[in-house]
C-alpha cells in the first residue's frame, strides 16, 4: 500500500474528488494534499470555475488559498461558453498547469460547456501524463464517465427520480456524489446501484474526498467521511418491474465508511485498513 500512496514519477496523474465545502481559509489540508501530488517542477494550478454561476467571486478565493500553499502560480482558466473552450490561449494555459482544479456549481453546465472540446482533450492528455485533476462538489460529481445530473434525495429510491448523464470520463466504473451526508443522499446512490450494480457509488462528505491512485485504490482524505455503496452482490430488486415514481426495493446493499487514510480497492471491492 505504501507504494501506491507516493507521488508517481511518471504516467497518469492522480484524480482527487472532493465532497464540497473544503477548508479554504484555515489548515487547507485537502488543498495542500492536492498540490503535493503535482508533478515535480510544476506547481502551477489552473482553476476552472465553469460550473459556477459566480466565477469572478470564486477565482480570488482559490488564488489566495493556493498562494498560501506555495503554488508558483494560480491561473484562472476562464471558460464560460463552448466558444471559450476552443480558444487557443485557454488551451495553452491548460497545457502548462501541473494541477487542474474544477470548482463547484452545476455539473450539467460543466459537461455541456466542455464536452467534446479541445480544452477537455488537453485536460485529459495532461492527466494521462502526470497532471493532477481535482474537483469539488459539482467538479467531483462530473469526474466519472457516468454522473448524477439531477435528483432530490427526498425523492430518490423511487424509479426515475435520479437522472444520469455522461460525465467528463476521467474515471470509469464509479458514480460520485457530493455533500453526501450533509444532504442525506444515501438513497441516490442506492437507486443508482439498483439499476447499475456494476458501478461503485462513492459518497463524499463535505471537507472530505478521495484520491484515485493508479493501482485502482481510492484513499480517503479530509476531516469527515467517504461512503462506499456497493450493490454488486444485491440479491434482488424490483426496479425493472416498476413504473416511474414507484418505490424501489433493494436487497443486500453493502456500505463502507472511510475516514482519512483508509482505502478501498475498487477492482477487488475490498476495504483496506493497512
Amino acid at each position: 500500500m505504501a507504494e501506491s500512496m507516493e507521488k508517481p514519477e511518471s504516467g497518469a496523474g492522480r484524480l482527487v474528488a472532493i465532497g464540497g465545502a473544503e477548508d479554504k481559509t484555515s489548515e487547507l489540508a485537502i488543498l495542500r494534499r492536492v498540490l503535493s501530488l503535482a508533478p515535480d517542477g510544476n506547481s502551477t494550478v489552473g482553476v476552472l470555475a465553469t460550473a459556477s454561476g459566480i466565477p469572478d467571486e470564486i477565482f480570488p478565493v482559490y488564488r489566495e488559498a493556493f498562494d498560501r500553499l506555495g503554488a508558483s502560480e494560480m491561473v484562472a482558466i476562464d471558460v464560460r461558453t463552448r466558444e471559450d473552450a476552443f480558444d487557443e490561449e485557454a488551451i495553452d494555459t491548460v497545457r502548462r498547469c501541473g494541477t487542474i482544479f474544477f470548482t463547484g456549481g452545476d455539473q450539467l453546465r460543466l459537461t455541456s460547456v466542455l464536452g467534446g472540446t479541445p480544452l477537455l482533450d488537453a485536460i485529459r492528455h495532461g492527466q494521462r501524463n502526470g497532471v493532477v485533476i481535482a474537483g469539488t462538489s459539482a467538479g467531483a460529481a462530473a469526474m466519472s464517465a457516468t454522473m448524477i445530473s439531477t435528483g432530490r434525495a427526498a425523492d430518490a429510491l423511487r424509479k426515475g427520480a435520479v437522472k444520469m448523464s455522461n460525465g467528463l470520463a476521467f474515471v470509469d466504473g464509479v458514480v460520485i456524489d457530493s455533500h453526501f451526508l450533509e444532504r442525506g443522499r444515501f438513497t441516490r446512490l442506492m437507486e443508482v446501484g439498483a439499476s447499475n450494480p456494476e458501478y461503485i457509488g462513492i459518497g463524499l462528505g463535505e471537507d472530505s474526498g478521495v484520491i484515485f491512485h493508479p493501482d485502482g485504490v481510492i484513499e480517503a482524505i479530509g476531516s469527515g467521511h467517504v461512503i462506499v455503496v456497493d450493490c454488486l452482490h444485491m440479491k434482488s430488486t424490483n426496479v425493472a418491474d416498476l413504473n416511474d415514481g414507484e418505490p424501489v426495493a433493494v436487497e443486500n446493499v453493502v456500505m463502507h465508511a472511510l475516514t482519512s487514510g483508509l482505502c478501498f480497492d475498487i477492482a477487488k471491492r475490498a476495504y483496506i485498513t493497512e
